[in-house]
């Protein structure tokens, strides 16, 4: 007999900037499967990722927690074993739990989620390849294969990519990538076990370079594509290390193009390898979404499709994500929800959102206790369209540069010690500059939205900052205000109703 609790299918890609899905308004881009997708659920126009890198983000996703709080702001470090995520609770309340694809997590020195799902299956590996437990790569290897991953060892790859930032259509059979091996897995599980309810992570690998999708994807698209329309903005009025870092790909110190390449022959390439490996990712979640629909599991499953982060493929004249940039077109990501019974068809929400929101939000759809020291919010009233309003801010953060939205506005501010005293804080107005060509942060007539801006980062600050326990497993007690105290639970947080702008712990676990 089938569980009367909903199923949970979390579909994460690797990278994919929020505006380039067709739905979004994108023509260049075929998505059908996401547009269609979309048009059965709930499609959020202005979500963002708490880190514009992989592993930081992904923790916050799985946790509910900013960085500030969790302590991740690198692509390695310990796992953080006392910090709650989605799976051990789903798990603790009943639910079959599983994670299968490019995971990029915390792995000292064990993956932080391996013991809370039933099946893990991370296809993703150190770059030095010594680990060696990729049932994936292992799999390939068995078949005389490799597959993209191999690019970061190995710049002579088994499918023709020379360079790590190189596009090119890939020899290896599409049956066999990475997406299609995480997709079947996802599938086969879904359907081992009828009595008990699922809760799966896909996470796919692209778009994320190096671009190299199989040929039928890439051969959609011409060869003469046209660019994005601000590939050759020059950014005068950004930070010194935005400015490098464009200097840095039009001189193609990245090998951006190939011996004997123009640097628009390299970025057009580029941008080929893009939306094409965007229409192969879509394709894989097509046939997902397909295999619940045969199934008949779909009217009872939670499907999300986000990422952990964007990227520039191209736009500004940067051809992916860079150190310490809070662009827009990095912060703000895809989700789309698609809730049996709750989220109206084709909905288009612009309230603000933020990937930390996922994790409470499927707790409370399903049911599912032990997310009271997250940082996000319940999105269930903005799913069902009982409000169009979201949360008041957004906030993207990295140890260079801390950036927030609001209304029409974002700011990102960087420490004087990233540079030196001058000014070169980053403030766009995108009502009227969505794409972020224009920085009025030294503007006279914009002081006062940048002191609004300061002063609702110190806010956010000082109100988020959660205190933490740094012997998980030990029930602690904190201080408030020298009044009373409260106690800090196993998992090393504080409860929510403690107020963050009372509590005085001095230490904090940044690992």
């Amino acid at each position: 007999m089938p569980s009367p609790r909903p199923n949970v299918l979390m579909i994460l890609a690797d990278q994919h900037h929020a505006g380039l899905m067709g739905c979004a308004g994108f023509a260049g881009v075929h998505t059908p499967q996401l547009d269609a997708f979309a048009a059965e659920g709930m499609r959020f126009t202005d979500a963002y990722c708490q880190n514009p890198i992989c592993t930081p983000s992904r923790v916050s996703i799985l946790s509910g927690q900013y960085c500030q709080n969790h302590g991740y702001y690198g692509l390695s470090g310990p796992a953080p074993t006392g910090l709650p995520n989605l799976f051990r609770h789903f798990r603790a309340a009943g639910y079959r739990t599983a994670a299968y694809g490019k995971l990029h997590l915390p792995e000292s020195p064990r993956n932080w989620i391996a013991d809370d799902v039933d099946e893990f299956g991370d296809a993703y590996e150190s770059v030095d390849g010594e680990r060696g437990n990729s049932e994936f790569l292992n799999g390939l290897a068995a078949l005389g294969l490799r597959d993209k991953e191999d690019s970061w060892r190995n710049l002579h790859s088994f499918y023709g990519a020379q360079l790590p930032n190189d596009a090119c259509p890939s020899a290896l059979p599409y049956e066999h990538t990475m997406e299609r091996w995480a997709a079947q897995k996802a599938m086969d599980f879904a359907v081992a076990d009828a009595t008990r309810p699922f809760c799966i992570q896909i996470a796919l690998q692209r778009p994320h370079h190096p671009l190299i999708p199989q040929r039928q994807f890439w051969d959609l698209y011409p060869a003469d594509l046209e660019l994005p329309a601000t590939v050759d903005h020059d950014p005068v009025g950004r930070p010194p290390h935005f400015r490098e870092m464009w200097q840095r790909f039009r001189q193609m110190d990245w090998e951006f193009a190939q011996p004997g390449e123009t640097y628009r022959d390299g970025a057009r390439r580029a941008w080929r390898g893009t939306l094409a490996c965007i229409t192969q990712m879509d394709d894989v979640v097509g046939r997902v979404l397909a295999f619940l629909r045969e199934r008949g599991l779909d009217e009872n499953t939670i499907v999300i499709y986000g990422s952990d982060h964007g990227a520039y493929h191209g736009i500004h004249g940067i051809a992916e994500k860079a150190p310490g940039i809070c662009s827009d077109a990095v912060c703000r990501v895809p989700m789309i929800w698609r809730v049996p019974g709750v989220t109206p068809a084709g909905a288009v929400c612009s309230g603000l959102v933020e990937n930390i929101d996922m994790a409470p939000t499927l707790a409370k759809l399903c049911g599912v206790d032990g997310f009271d020291s997250t940082d996000g919010v319940d999105l269930t009233p903005l799913l069902s369209g009982a409000t169009r309003t979201g949360k008041p801010a957004a906030v993207t953060e990295n140890p260079w540069s801390k950036a927030i939205r609001w209304g029409r506005w974002r700011y990102v501010h960087y420490p004087e010690a990233m540079f030196d005293s001058a000014n070169h804080d980053e403030l766009y107005d995108l009502a009227a500059d969505p794409d972020e060509l224009c920085n009025l942060a030294a503007d006279p007539a914009h002081q006062s939205v940048v002191c609004e801006a300061r002063g609702r980062l110190l806010d956010w600050a000082a109100l988020s900052n959660r205190l933490v326990n740094m012997h998980p497993g030990v029930a602690l007690t904190g201080k408030v205000m020298g009044r009373s105290t409260y106690p800090l639970g196993s998992d090393g947080t504080a409860p929510n109703h403690v107020q963050p702008r009372h509590r005085d712990l001095p230490t904090k676990n940044y690992l």
